[in-house]
């Protein structure tokens, strides 16, 4: 049974760091395109950022040059280090992942982080 578990969340004040972490499980990470989506209450998820099992990388617009996203296949684990947060960052942020080509997406349950001072 695939897993994907985020743990890192926390309250944090404007500008500060905070790196989120998502521990996979049940298939090797090396397989796996990773996504990081956040949701605030009331309003659609949307992504963040994503990393292929190639490596390649894309940003949404309001986190490029702020955000971080990174893999470590050798742990299964992978990351979304954020900086310069700002309080419209607060959601709840969800790992996902999907094999290349495949559709099925799988999903961790989230955590919450919050900006405020």
């Amino acid at each position: 049974q695939v897993q994907l578990v985020e743990s890192g969340g926390d309250s944090v004040q404007p500008g500060g760091s905070l790196r989120l972490s998502c521990e996979v499980s049940g298939i090797t990470l090396d397989t796996l395109f990773i996504e990081w989506h956040r949701q605030a209450p009331g309003k659609q998820r949307e992504l963040v950022a994503r990393i292929t099992s190639f490596g390649r990388i894309n940003y949404a617009d309001f986190v490029k040059g702020r955000f971080t996203i990174s893999r470590d296949n050798t742990q299964n684990a992978a990351y979304l280090q954020m900086t310069d947060r700002r309080p419209d960052d607060s959601d709840v942020y969800y790992c996902a992942g999907h094999r290349n080509g495949i559709p099925k997406m799988y999903w961790g349950q989230g955590t919450q982080v919050t900006v405020s001072s």
